[in-house]
């Protein structure tokens, strides 16, 4: 969601999809259009120094929690603040790297949140090992499979509904960071296992 709502508002330049960005800093390269592709890889940049503090914060505190609300301070920030495209497509960046690393596995399973490529050649893999069992491949389980392509229909949900909040809100960011709150609560109120004595 914030990937699309940065898409249309900060001049056609990705917070979350560093290979879209990686491709149109290219194509505008080829071109000899140094400033879009100056404003296309400058995003990879806060991406990196984003999942760079998440992993920090993950070593350090073990938990996702403080990441992803610095996430959702940052996106809500930017929605409120009036401090220019270049800006706020850096600071948003910078949060969807703090995503990137700080969500890294859901229910057991290996998941990006970010970027769904990655996502659907598993997809692909897992769709090929249930179909041909018994090729050296263990078979996905269901959830997994599930979760897979929950994440591809959440991501284009997402950037479905980023698109429809820009037509229709002033702060169209306070949604996905409204959002991230609700997970941060789900996280912190989730029941935890207790040890045997």
């Amino acid at each position: 969601m914030a990937d699309a709502v940065g898409y249309i508002t900060m001049g056609g330049v990705f917070a979350a999809n560093m290979t879209g960005n990686t491709v149109l800093a290219g194509i505008d390269l080829a071109a000899a259009d140094y400033v879009s592709a100056w404003h296309h890889l400058t995003p990879l940049v806060s991406f990196l120094a984003g999942a760079m503090i998440a992993r920090v914060l993950l070593r350090l505190l073990r938990s996702p929690v403080v990441g992803l609300l610095v996430e959702a301070t940052l996106i809500a920030g930017v929605g409120f603040l009036n401090i220019g495209e270049e800006s706020a497509v850096m600071i948003v960046a910078l949060a969807m790297g703090i995503q990137a690393s700080s969500i890294t596995a859901f229910a057991g399973s290996a998941i990006s949140t970010v970027v769904v490529t990655s996502t659907l050649a598993r997809t692909a893999d897992a769709a090929v090992d249930w179909l041909w069992p018994g090729a050296g491949a263990k078979p996905p389980t269901a959830a997994s499979a599930l979760l897979m392509t929950l994440t591809w229909t959440g991501y284009l949900a997402g950037a479905v509904i980023g698109a429809m909040l820009v037509a229709r809100m002033t702060y169209p960011l306070l949604v996905p960071a409204g959002l991230l709150l609700v997970v941060l609560l789900l996280e912190l109120t989730k029941p935890r296992p207790t040890s045997a004595a």
